[in-house]
C-alpha cells in the first residue's frame, strides 16, 4: 500500500504534463501565426529568366558574348547571316519604288485627262454658242426671205399695173387716142418694173440660200455638239478607268510596303539583342550552325533579384503587402539584407502545379499548404549585387498584427 501511494503523485504529474503538451501542440499553429515575426527557410532568390530564340531560319554568323557575361539592354548577342534578308529588303524596296512610280504616272495621266475633259467642256460651250448664233442667223435669214417675198409681191402688182397701162396706151395710140410719149412712158414703166421684179426674185433666191446656209450651220453646230458630248463622255470614262487603276495601284503599293516592312523586320530578326540588363547563361549555338525559327540560342537572367518565400498558410493570416522583412543568405554568411513584402500569391503553390492535388477520393490527409510570398530588397544595399537566382535564404517578416 505504501508503495502505491509513493507512485501516485509522480503519475499525476506526468499525466498533467502530457495534457499540457497536447494542448501546446494542438494550438502551436495558432500561436505561431499570431507572433509578430514569421520565419521560413523555404525561400530562394529569384530573377526573371528569358530564353532568347530565333524568329527566322539561317546560319549563325557570330556569337558576340561568352557564357555568363554581363550585358546591357540592346547589346548584340547573336548575329545570323543576313545576306538573303538584305537582298529581300532591297527587292522589296525596289518594288515599292516601282509602285510609287506607277502611282505618280497615274496621277500625271489623271491630270492630263482632266485637261482633256476641260477642253471637251470648252468645245461643248463653243458648239452651244455656235448653235445660238446659227439659230439667230436663221431667224434673220427667215426675216430677210419674208421681206424679199413681200417686195416681190409688191413688185408683181406694179408689173401687172404697168403692163396693163402699156397695153392700154398701145391700144389707144392705134386709134390715135394717145400720144407716143405716153406709150413710151408706159413701155418704160413696164420694163422698169419687170426688171425690178427680176431683181426682187433674185433677192428672194439669195435670202432663201442664206437661210439654207444658216440651217446648215445649225445642223453642223448641233452635230458638233453631239460629237463634243460624246468626246466628253469618253474622256470621263477614261478618267473613271484611271480612278479605278489608282485604287488598284494604291492597294498594290500598300501590299509592297507591307512586304518591305516584313522584309525589314525579318532582317532585324537576324540580330538577337538583350532585351534588358542582365547576365547571359550558357550559349546554345555556335558560329556556322543552322538554326530554325524557335531555336533557343541563349538565356538572359535579368539583374533584378527578389526572394520567393514559401510560408505556411497559417503564417500568412496577418501578413500584408509592405510588411518589412529581413533576408539571410547562405552564400553570404553574416549578411542581413532588408526588404519588404511586395505581394502574396493569390493561390497556394500546389494550385500552380502541373497536376493540382485532387482530394475527391476517400483517402485524405490534411497537409498545411505553402503560400508564395514575394519579397523585394530595399535600395542602397551593395550586397544585393552579389546575389544570384536560386540561392537559398532564410526570411523573417515582421507582422503588425491587428
Amino acid at each position: 500500500m505504501r508503495s502505491s501511494k509513493q507512485w501516485s503523485v509522480p503519475g499525476l504529474v506526468l499525466l498533467m504534463a502530457a495534457a499540457i503538451l497536447v494542448m501546446i501542440i494542438g494550438n502551436w499553429n495558432s500561436w505561431a501565426s499570431d507572433r509578430s515575426d514569421q520565419k521560413t527557410d523555404d525561400a530562394y532568390t529569384r530573377s526573371d529568366l528569358t530564353p532568347l530564340s530565333t524568329k527566322v531560319a539561317g546560319l549563325v554568323a557570330a556569337v558576340m558574348v561568352s557564357d555568363y557575361q554581363s550585358v546591357k539592354a540592346g547589346d548584340l548577342l547573336v548575329q545570323l547571316r543576313d545576306d538573303d534578308f538584305r537582298a529581300q529588303v532591297q527587292q522589296a524596296e525596289a518594288a515599292v519604288v516601282a509602285g510609287e512610280d506607277a502611282l505618280i504616272n497615274n496621277q500625271r495621266q489623271k491630270e492630263l485627262q482632266d485637261a482633256r475633259i476641260a477642253q471637251a467642256v470648252e468645245g461643248i460651250h463653243a458648239a452651244q454658242a455656235d448653235i445660238v448664233a446659227a439659230q439667230a442667223g436663221i431667224e434673220a435669214a427667215r426675216s430677210t426671205v419674208i421681206n424679199a417675198r413681200s417686195a416681190v409681191d409688191a413688185t408683181k402688182a406694179d408689173v401687172d399695173r404697168t403692163a396693163s397701162e402699156r397695153h392700154r396706151q398701145e391700144a389707144l395710140i392705134a386709134v390715135e387716142s394717145s400720144t407716143p410719149q405716153k406709150v413710151e412712158q408706159a413701155v418704160a414703166d413696164a420694163d422698169r418694173y419687170s426688171g425690178l421684179l427680176a431683181s426682187r426674185n433674185a433677192d428672194v433666191a439669195a435670202a432663201t440660200a442664206q437661210l439654207a446656209s444658216r440651217e446648215a450651220d445649225l445642223n453642223k453646230a448641233q452635230a458638233q455638239l453631239g460629237s463634243r458630248n460624246a468626246e466628253l463622255e469618253a474622256q470621263k470614262r477614261q478618267r473613271a478607268v484611271l480612278d479605278s487603276q489608282e485604287m488598284m495601284l494604291k492597294a498594290d503599293l500598300n501590299a509592297k510596303r507591307a512586304a518591305l516592312v516584313v522584309a525589314q523586320t525579318n532582317l532585324g530578326y537576324t540580330r538577337i539583342v538583350a532585351p534588358e540588363n542582365g547576365r547571359v547563361g550558357e550559349r546554345k549555338v555556335l558560329p556556322g550552325q543552322l538554326v530554325s525559327p524557335g531555336t533557343q540560342v541563349i538565356s538572359l537572367v535579368q539583374d533584378e533579384v527578389w526572394v520567393q518565400a514559401n510560408y505556411k498558410e497559417t503564417q500568412t493570416r496577418h501578413m500584408r503587402t509592405g510588411d518589412p522583412a529581413t533576408v539571410r543568405v547562405d552564400a553570404l554568411p553574416g549578411a542581413v539584407l532588408r526588404g519588404k513584402v511586395a505581394y502574396l500569391s493569390p493561390a497556394s503553390g500546389s494550385s500552380f502545379a502541373l497536376l493540382p492535388p485532387d482530394n475527391a477520393t476517400g483517402n485524405f490527409t490534411k497537409i498545411v499548404q505553402r503560400v508564395p510570398v514575394k519579397i523585394v530588397f530595399d535600395p542602397n544595399q551593395p550586397a544585393v549585387q552579389h546575389l544570384r537566382s536560386g540561392l537559398s535564404v532564410i526570411t523573417t517578416v515582421r507582422i503588425n498584427a491587428q
